[in-house]
């Protein structure tokens, strides 16, 4: 058992019958009032991000995870198979708990969270961003950096993204991974 005063981002609590992970708090305290922890909490299991409030010294069940570095390997179809970087043992790893798996590249390094009571998968953690190369898209104008004037460019894993116009086929790019957003090009 925590308090609230514990509470972090990245924490798996169980609330409601289900595993939460916290993506994002903030504690309040009002000028008339107890305080008190606003939180958003998302579902290991469904995805599902919720609203929650506690009032401040609230115990909460928290949950035992290990973070575990593995290495994307491939795919086939709904079934992600990854690679321990330690051991070298390799786990299959169903689409549904994998965030930006679009974005996904072979070899890219992931943390992968792990239930330490019964071993069971909670989640996976791609990069906040990632290098990618463009394989598609229109002819780059050059020195047009002044305007945030966009165009669409297929990266090499298939998604679509909006880059600027001075982007060329073969350019790499950083992609911020959560938002899905073209960050900068990398120069080789």
């Amino acid at each position: 058992m925590i308090s609230t005063s514990d509470i972090r981002k990245g924490l798996c609590i169980k609330y409601s019958n289900d595993i939460y992970k916290i993506i994002e708090f903030l504690h309040v305290k009002p000028g008339k009032g107890p305080a008190f922890v606003r939180t958003k909490l998302k579902s290991v299991s469904s995805g599902k991000v919720i609203d929650n409030t506690f009032t401040a010294g609230h115990k909460i069940d928290d949950v035992r995870v290990e973070n575990r570095k593995y290495q994307y390997l491939y795919n086939d179809g709904e079934t992600f198979h990854f690679m321990n970087t330690e051991d070298f043992n390799q786990i299959e790893v169903n689409e549904s708990i994998i965030e930006g798996r679009k974005f996904l590249k072979e070899g890219t390094i992931v943390t992968i969270i792990i239930n330490t009571e019964n071993s069971d998968i909670l989640s996976v953690e791609i990069p906040q961003s990632v290098v990618l190369e463009i394989i598609s898209s229109d002819p780059g104008v050059k020195g047009n950096t002044a305007t945030n004037a966009t165009k669409i460019a297929v990266l090499e894993t298939g998604v679509e993204i909006n880059v600027p116009l001075f982007i060329d086929e073969g350019d790499k790019v950083k992609v911020d991974t959560e938002k899905g957003n073209y960050l900068e090009r990398i120069k080789d």
